[in-house]
């Protein structure tokens, strides 16, 4: 049984540790490397049978953004569009991924993204979904969170259960503070013992990122956007030498273009960006982690966005 004290769980340590990225980075006019303006395949277009009916076509989603739209208390603002955190599957075990979610009230909205689940298939979470956000509230450098009975309830074992807890630290202190402790109550009483694998009865502070972030995640687009070309894919990657590749594929599979792009710095979590230009149909962008030893330590996690281009 893990017992959660003034640090963490001890993680996956991989690199050292970094500052967390910012969440939208394509202000940050990072170029895509290798293919300055990326060669137009010659026609990937979906063929008749598999294209799109003749319907209106649908009112593209915009990009996220951040817009201030909830005061929580005089030291804080919250955006609309806020990273939930959720669990991914990865050579070196389970990470945390982040989802760009529109959470409404922000503090409460965010955890309550968290425990529905994510609209990404890429992603996972084992929150129970009947769970009931009671309250969030910061007082003396503690974050607490209240929730109802129902959180007590998940089918996990000890690795699951440490990044639930990674989970719900992460979502929140970026809402608050990410030097901040985070306590869970359970109907406003710490909640100690949890799902036979954790004691959580002191604030937890977050693993660093390098040691508890997917090592790849794509921000934007999001998950079925549609949108018009050209686009901007960005999100933040743990590259060796800071090499991101990158590749699109058809509605039938088929790869239509590929190339990689370069993060801010290498062998530690930072932003990357690049540009697109596609024709109208559906596509699957894929992000992947950059593999030197060849597939010898496993197979690279590749995150992935279903999108329209109008």
């Amino acid at each position: 049984m893990t017992t959660y004290r003034s640090s963490p769980a001890t993680a996956r340590a991989r690199r050292r540790t970094s500052a967390l990225a910012l969440l939208l980075v394509g202000g940050l006019a990072l170029t895509g490397c290798g293919d300055d303006e990326p060669e137009e395949a010659s026609d990937p277009t979906p063929s008749a049978s598999t294209s799109a009916p003749a319907t209106p076509t649908p009112t593209p989603s915009p990009s996220p953004s951040v817009s201030v739209s909830e005061e929580a208390g005089p030291e804080h603002s919250f955006s609309d569009i806020t990273p939930v955190y959720y669990a991914v599957e990865s050579r070196t075990g389970l990470m945390l991924a982040r989802e760009p979610r529109e959470t409404g009230e922000a503090g409460v909205g965010a955890v309550e993204a968290m425990i529905s689940g994510p609209q990404d298939p890429d992603y996972s979470s084992t929150w129970n979904p009947a769970t009931k956000v009671l309250g969030i509230s910061e007082a003396d450098g503690v974050i607490n969170v209240d929730l109802s009975a129902e959180a007590r309830d998940a089918d996990v074992g000890a690795p699951g259960a440490e990044l639930m807890v990674q989970q719900l630290v992460w979502t929140v202190t970026q809402l608050y503070g990410d030097e901040l402790g985070v306590q869970l109550l359970i109907d406003g009483e710490p909640a100690g013992e949890l799902w036979s694998a954790v004691t959580w009865d002191q604030p937890v502070t977050r693993t660093p990122a390098d040691e508890i972030r997917a090592f790849v995640g794509i921000d934007t687009p999001a998950e079925g956007t549609t949108t018009s070309s050209p686009l901007t894919v960005s999100g933040e990657a743990n590259a060796f030498e800071a090499t991101v590749p990158w590749r699109v594929l058809d509605a039938q599979g088929k790869e239509v273009k590929s190339g990689f792009t370069t993060a801010a710095e290498g062998m530690t979590l930072s932003p990357y960006s690049f540009d697109l230009r596609l024709p109208a149909g559906d596509y699957t962008i894929e992000v992947a982690e950059d593999d030197p030893s060849g597939g010898e330590g496993g197979e690279p996690l590749t995150d992935s966005r279903s999108i329209s281009v109008k």
